[in-house]
C-alpha cells in the first residue's frame, strides 16, 4: 500500500466522511501505533501501522468482497432512484465507497450476488472469454419437454442473439416438478428467461447459488451479507 493521510485512510475503511475523520482526529480518539494522533496529514502505511478508533482496530483493506443472497424487490445497483439496492441493505460495517454488484440478478429474482469494490477482478469474472459457471434454480410455468432441454444443452439462437450450450437438468425428484438446475458460461440479459420464453415457457422463479466453485452460504438469509474468505474468493473463478 502506498502512504496515504491518516484522515484518508478513516474515511475510506470507516465509511464516514473526511470531515467525521478530522473531527475524531481533533477529540483524540485515533492513536497511530499506540500514540494518540490528531493530526489529519499524518502519513500511514496501512500494512506496517497500526489504526485505531475509540480503542478499535481499522484494519486496511484495499478492496472488499461480499456475498449477499438477495431478496426480491431488490435492485441489483449501486444506485436506483426509487428503489432499494443491494448496497442499500447492506449492514453499515460493510458500506463503503465505490461498491457495486458484479453481475446482475433481476429485482425478481433472488440468491448469490458478489458485491466488491474491485473492478479488475469483477470484470474478469464476468468476461465471456473465461466462462465462470454460474448455477441457478429455475421454476417454469409447465414442464420443459425433452426437445426443449436437449436444444438449451446444445445451444440455441434467439432473435438472432446465439447462446452458448448450457447444463440443465429437471429437480422433479427433489423439489417441485417444473424446477430445473441450470448452469450457465455466460451472463447475457435475462439469458435464461429468453431461452424458456423461445420454447414458448415463462421463468417463475430464479435463484442463484454459486458462481464459480463458490456457493451461497445455506446460513445467510434473505436479505444477509458477509465477507468473503480469502479462500471463497478464489473460489468464484474456479
Amino acid at each position: 500500500m502506498d502512504r496515504i493521510r491518516l484522515d484518508k485512510y478513516l474515511s475510506s475503511q470507516m465509511n464516514i466522511s473526511r470531515s467525521d475523520a478530522k473531527e475524531m482526529l481533533r477529540a483524540g480518539r485515533v492513536t497511530l501505533n499506540g500514540a494518540v494522533c490528531k493530526k489529519p496529514e499524518t502519513q500511514v502505511e496501512g500494512s506496517s501501522d497500526c489504526v485505531t478508533a475509540d480503542g478499535v482496530e481499522v484494519a486496511y483493506k484495499k478492496y472488499v468482497y461480499i456475498v449477499q443472497n438477495k431478496p426480491q424487490g431488490v435492485v441489483s445497483a449501486s444506485v436506483s432512484p426509487g428503489d432499494t439496492t443491494v448496497i442499500d441493505i447492506l449492514p453499515p460495517a460493510m458500506r463503503r465507497a465505490g461498491l457495486f454488484p458484479a453481475g446482475r440478478l433481476d429485482k425478481d429474482s433472488t440468491g448469490f450476488v458478489l458485491i466488491t469494490d474491485d473492478g479488475a477482478f469483477a470484470h474478469r469474472l464476468l468476461s465471456p472469454a473465461r466462462h465462470v459457471k454460474k448455477e441457478y434454480t429455475v421454476t417454469l410455468e409447465r414442464p420443459a419437454l425433452p426437445e426443449e432441454l436437449a436444444a438449451v444443452k446444445k445451444g440455441i439462437t434467439v432473435g438472432g442473439e446465439a447462446f452458448l450450450p448450457a447444463e440443465v437438468c429437471p429437480l422433479g425428484a427433489f423439489s417441485d416438478a417444473n424446477a430445473y438446475s441450470v448452469t450457465l458460461t455466460e451472463g447475457k440479459y435475462h439469458e435464461i428467461k429468453r431461452m424458456f420464453a423461445y420454447f414458448g415457457n415463462r421463468v417463475l422463479t430464479l435463484h442463484r447459488n454459486a458462481i464459480g466453485g463458490m456457493r451461497l452460504p445455506p446460513e445467510l438469509a434473505p436479505g444477509e451479507s458477509r465477507l468473503l474468505t480469502a479462500e471463497e474468493i478464489s473460489l468464484l473463478t474456479r
